[in-house]
């Protein structure tokens, strides 16, 4: 039975529907806002939104793992750059927008970037 199981699929493997999350929350961080599907922006959301309030902690543990999770260039820029830029907020630091449909296979596609303050 998958009750509460909620997390979606994306046809892969759970090795590579983490390094896909891991890559794209990578590249949000990096470039502050990426074009990608729907349900991967879905998905993506809570992941670096749980990430910006870690790096909110400021210790070395949360660094530490904030590596972890992202990598060390991501990792420094969440704890010197986005956390304390969102020090007051207490959550919703991504806004996904909605574009048209991918004309090669009709998927519907998003913008996910960081809300700016």
């Amino acid at each position: 039975m998958r009750h509460g199981n909620v997390n979606r699929k994306f046809g892969r493997e759970s090795t590579q529907r983490k390094a896909l999350i891991k890559s794209l929350g990578y590249s949000l961080v990096v470039k502050g806002k990426i074009k990608t599907t729907e349900a991967k922006a879905k998905e993506l959301r809570p992941f670096v939104e749980k990430l910006v309030t870690l790096g909110k902690k400021g210790t070395i543990a949360s660094r530490r793992e904030l590596e972890s999770r992202v990598g060390k260039i991501a990792a420094k820029k969440i704890a010197t750059v986005l956390s304390p830029e969102y020090m007051n907020r207490k959550g919703g630091y991504t806004r996904i927008t909605k574009l048209i449909k991918r004309l090669s296979d009709g998927a519907p596609m998003a913008v996910i970037e960081f809300v700016q303050k």
